[in-house]
């Protein structure tokens, strides 16, 4: 069984706030059909309203607080709050009053930051099938 990759933490920002990927089944990228990652939502951001093709994700709520909406649930989001997105499905994250920290394991044959498919988006993203 592949070793756990040591977290590489290099940050990629994005106009909602940044990720982070923690590591992968063998440290080359591929993995072994999952990514761990954390990601910061900036107090009174979001994430597009997106879905996945390849993946499904895992998240769990660490610290701040917000709003989870997974296919039409609004869940509000706290530390300790852990939620199943499968794959296909509608999924978005809102920082509140406070930045919002999540961990994210994703999970899937394909894990690439164009896996994304945007149907709303704050920063005119939406239809854009890509990373960010």
């Amino acid at each position: 069984m592949p070793r756990p990759s040591s977290p590489t933490a290099e940050r990629v920002e994005r106009p909602w706030g940044w990720f982070e990927n923690l590591g992968n089944g063998n440290g080359d990228g591929d993995g072994d059909g999952y990514l761990v990652k954390r990601l910061l939502i900036r107090s009174g951001a979001r994430i597009s309203l997106q879905k996945h093709r390849h993946r499904s994700e895992h998240w769990v709520v660490v610290a701040g607080e917000g709003l989870l909406q997974i296919d039409g649930d609004r869940i509000p989001a706290t530390p300790g709050t852990s939620v199943f997105i499968p794959q296909g499905t509608l999924h978005r994250a809102t920082a509140g009053s406070s930045d919002l920290l999540l961990v994210e394991v994703q999970r899937g044959a394909e894990l690439r930051e164009d896996d994304i498919e945007r149907f709303d988006d704050d920063f005119g993203r939406a239809g854009d099938s890509g990373a960010g």
